[in-house]
């Protein structure tokens, strides 16, 4: 008895000592701040009071000291929730994640004191307001954090009236913020709960969870809202939400760690969400882009150069094909359910307009590769504008083969397959030697079926005179046709010059013995005239 009399007079000395009046909190300055030790001898009066009072209770319920010891409890508490209050205020910069993982002794030293007032606190029943105070000043800086890094939850009616300029600088902002807020904002803060409420788990699961939870609704929802969002939903805006969807895949091991337990399982769903919508939408803009390769219209060059469709389409694959990642983990989830056949093959159809990948290929492989062949499909069916057939050859091989190298100078490369892009070299050359099979067999002809030998000068001639006609109408038929790839241009250089040239050649030996026979062109002077073919 003489203890409990002792202890409940040490404790009210201290706590009476330290007692925080009816004037602003902000007029008084913090204990733990100011003098450590001090703040410490208040924690064990509070301790002591605390065990004087369970002595009290089992004495009887009523007594007077035990309501004295009550009211004294209510004072120490109101002074705790002020220190704690004003330790939490005032150690902002020393609990930043950076910090806290660094062994900084300042951090160690703040969290310690805040999980002594804490467990104080709770120990003497007031955990309530413990975590109300800390819930107030933590949330205030999670909400102060996402302010400044542009995170602010938008309804959809004011997604759908944002300019596409404001609305990419929107994601571009919390393409920046997600990560930070992730990484090192919620990570922080899930560190100080778990070291401030070591003592009790579910305090501190609560605790986060509501420090948290309106801040990662408002930054999770923006991905979703996006989804329902007109103005993004055009094939050209697919990759602003493939780096959504990369990002959280990239987050999501984090996401997992710090909201896995039920108060911010909702947090979690709600990202799980947010990445299903994205993957649902980037695969509805994969069909759309498929259905709009169909439906383009426009004629081809006139020159057989590149069709303006296939280095549009190409140059989407391309950068499409950086997202392998992202791209495969969404078709494996959104495969398409019902794949057209592709358009009607015409009479300039080759291999060039199959080539999908092996069904064993991964879902990514074989997607990539079916666009690649819708397209060549319908540049195939193009053709039939062109009224020679060799420029539609021709026409092929420029094509193809701007589709071949595009997809061995990436990532397509890769995902597609060397199998592909050889099959594919080879029907660019196989495209090419009928262009120059068709294009040139009228000069060719002309200068094998020359007459030489004994004929008559004058017939010799005039079947030289046709080498010519023919020699420069198909050179002047052709002036305006185009082979864009400086390295297939000379190839096709070098073979028309054996095809073409070397039989002019024997012509003009066969010739030399006729002095009446006039040999207007030099073989080098015809080799100047194919040297100024298929420029752009």
């Amino acid at each position: 008895m003489a203890e409990e009399c002792i202890s409940f007079n040490y404790a009210e000395y201290i706590i009476r000592k330290w007692e925080v009046g009816a004037a602003k909190l902000d007029t008084f300055s913090s204990l733990f701040l100011a003098d450590r030790n001090e703040a410490y001898k208040l924690l064990e009066a509070t301790i002591g009071l605390q065990h004087a009072m369970n002595h009290h209770v089992k004495l009887s319920t009523t007594s007077r000291k035990l309501v004295g010891a009550h009211d004294l409890m209510q004072i120490a508490m109101r002074r705790l929730r002020f220190e704690f209050y004003a330790m939490l205020s005032a150690t902002r910069s020393n609990l930043d994640s950076e910090s806290l993982n660094s062994q900084n002794r300042e951090s160690e030293r703040a969290v310690e004191d805040l999980k002594s007032v804490a467990e104080c606190m709770i120990a003497c029943g007031y955990a309530k307001e413990c975590v109300s105070t800390y819930q107030i000043v933590r949330k205030s800086i999670v909400d102060e954090t996402m302010y400044y890094l542009g995170i602010q939850r938008l309804r959809n009616s004011e997604l759908r009236k944002m300019e596409w300029r404001n609305l990419e600088t929107r994601i571009d902002t919390w393409l920046r913020a997600v990560k930070i807020a992730v990484q090192n904002l919620f990570y922080r803060e899930k560190l100080i709960c778990d070291a401030v409420f070591s003592s009790s788990e579910k305090v501190a699961e609560a605790c986060f969870a509501a420090i948290s939870r309106d801040a990662a609704a408002d930054l999770f929802s923006f991905a979703e809202s996006l989804c329902k969002c007109k103005k993004v939903l055009s094939p050209e805006k697919i990759f602003r939400l493939l780096d959504i969807y990369e990002v959280i895949s990239d987050l999501w091991p984090d996401i997992e760690l710090l909201f896995s337990d039920k108060l911010s399982s909702e947090v979690r769903s709600q990202a799980a969400v947010a990445q299903l919508k994205l993957g649902e939408t980037v695969s509805a803009m994969l069909g759309q882009f498929e259905e709009a390769i169909r439906k383009e219209t426009s004629p081809p060059p006139i020159g057989a150069g590149i069709h303006p469709l296939t280095r549009y389409v190409m140059n989407f694959l391309v950068v499409l094909g950086d997202y392998d990642a992202a791209l495969s983990s969404i078709l494996e989830d959104w495969s398409p359910a019902n794949v057209r056949s592709p358009p009607t093959k015409n009479r300039f159809s080759s291999p060039a307009s199959g080539g999908e990948a092996d069904a064993s290929a991964p879902e990514i492989s074989r997607r990539l590769s079916w666009l690649i062949v819708i397209l060549l499909c319908k540049l195939d069916g193009k053709t039939a504008e062109y009224d020679d057939v060799a420029l539609s050859y021709l026409y092929l091989a420029n094509n193809l083969n701007y589709v071949v190298s595009k997809v061995r100078s990436s990532n397509l490369g890769i995902l597609i397959g060397e199998e592909w892009i050889g099959k594919h070299e080879l029907n660019v050359k196989a495209y090419l030697t009928k262009y120059e099979r068709i294009g040139w067999s009228d000069v060719i002809s002309a200068a094998t079926e020359t007459p030489a030998g004994a004929t008559a000068p004058a017939k010799v001639a005039e079947s030289l005179e046709l080498y010519y006609a023919r020699f420069h109408e198909t050179c002047g038929k052709q002036r305006s046709w185009v082979i864009p790839d400086p390295i297939i241009r000379e190839d096709v250089k070098i073979s028309l010059r054996k095809r073409i040239l070397s039989g002019y050649r024997v012509l003009c030996k066969r010739i030399n013995n006729k002095p009446e026979v006039i040999v207007r062109y030099t073989p080098q002077e015809l080799d100047n005239y194919l040297s100024n073919l298929f420029q752009e």
